[in-house]
């Protein structure tokens, strides 16, 4: 069995505390981590390097995320990339509206990093993980020993 090359991750987030937390803990678990700032840097960088999942804050300046997932579906380069939108509100309606926008998957934060890997697990599973990688044995042997 060979391993996959390591799941590129774009972070969009504006808030710099929670870029930190969504950055560093998973480069340290073995991810790329790209960042973007706003949402048209964000489209940019999506666009140019097809990450295989997008972290994408839903309150961002610039272009809001719901702006710009609706913007990445209607591009044939990227409607298939894996989106999980985060919000710091967890209002009942955001989950319609970033699921109306065209997010795989929804988040509230702050989220605790054995949440934050199982979704990221659960969301890039669908596309390229299979469970019996290495990387994937790795996280989660390091989820477990942080609850």
């Amino acid at each position: 069995m060979t391993d996959k090359a390591p799941l590129t991750i774009l972070v969009v987030e504006d808030e710099p505390l929670n870029l930190d937390m969504l950055t560093r803990r998973p480069r340290r678990s073995g991810f790329v981590v790209l960042q973007a700032l706003d949402g048209r840097n964000g489209v940019a960088r999506a666009t140019t390097d097809l990450p295989d999942l997008i972290l994408m804050d839903i309150g961002l300046p610039n272009l809001s995320g719901l702006g710009a997932i609706r913007q990445l579906r209607a591009d044939a380069q990227t409607k298939d990339l894996k989106i999980v939108a985060l919000t710091a509100h967890a209002l009942s309606g955001d989950w319609e509206k970033a699921i109306d926008a065209g997010a795989d998957d929804y988040a509230t934060k702050p989220m605790d990093y054995p949440g934050l890997v199982a979704k990221i697990g659960t969301v890039s599973r669908r596309r390229v993980w299979n469970p019996r990688d290495a990387l994937v044995g790795k996280i989660v042997r390091l989820g477990q020993n942080l609850l």
